[in-house]
């Protein structure tokens, strides 16, 4: 049986794509909640929340998840490294799915970006290009982010070594740094493009979405899929068998 749903941030963009899926999957959504409804007696009414609100409201969902022994999917984006990081303490209690991106293609393309950072090695240098629509909050966006946490990850590199642009005279390249640029502009609803340069060629990694249908239909996945875990966190390579 289907679980039901509660969808937290329902009027925002992903709001709505998420209810227009789960009325296209034929799942119940049981509840919706905004800023200032009761999220508690919203909570209660379903089995899993999906959470794409704000990340001012994270602490307080997870704090309610956990008094309600609830699941929940978290695509909410923009948490400070040190935020995250204790929050991730907080959802470690309850069963989480927590993921900057619910796309089947930009999950993948987190595995192959894993791939070829082992394969290349620094003498490839990596630079993330991300381009989304005028109206996205934060910088840079929670794909791109997840990028370039397995670019370090892989090259066992600080979060130091990570160049937000560049301006002025940075002096030559060093293989020791990796790049990112984040561009806003007009409906863009999510390019990615990870770029490993070597002396003589190039690899580009790059998914483009057109449609937030795909990050809707991977959230409600994942809500279907957590509701038989155990309390921890997950994300979506967990939900797709990819690790």
């Amino acid at each position: 049986m289907s679980p039901t749903l509660l969808i937290n941030g329902a009027k925002g963009r992903m709001g709505h794509a998420l209810l227009q899926a789960a009325q296209e999957f034929n799942l119940t959504v049981a509840a919706t909640a905004d800023a200032g409804d009761d999220l508690a007696a919203a909570m209660d009414r379903a089995d899993v929340t999906v959470d794409f609100s704000s990340h001012l409201a994270t602490r307080q969902l997870l704090e309610l998840a956990i008094a309600e022994r609830k699941p929940v999917v978290i695509g909410t984006t923009g948490h400070a490294p040190e935020a995250k990081a204790q929050l991730l303490k907080l959802a470690a209690q309850v069963p989480c799915v927590w993921a900057g991106n619910y796309s089947v293609g930009v999950n993948l393309l987190f595995a192959l970006t894993r791939r070829a950072t082992a394969v290349l090695g620094a003498t490839y240098d990596a630079e993330v290009v991300e381009m989304h629509h005028r109206f996205k909050k934060d910088a840079p966006s929670g794909t791109a982010a997840r990028l370039l946490e397995i670019i370090l990850e892989e090259r066992k590199l600080g979060a130091e070594a990570l160049r937000h642009g560049r301006n002025g005279i940075t002096g030559e390249r060093t293989s020791a740094e990796v790049g990112i640029h984040s561009l806003r502009g007009g409906d863009v609803v999510g390019d990615h493009t990870v770029i490993f340069a070597a002396l003589g060629e190039r690899l580009e990694l790059t998914h483009k979405a057109s449609d937030r249908a795909i990050f809707a239909q991977g959230a409600l996945r994942a809500a279907r899929w957590i509701v038989n875990q155990p309390a921890g966190v997950y994300d979506m390579q967990d939900v797709l068998g990819l690790k």
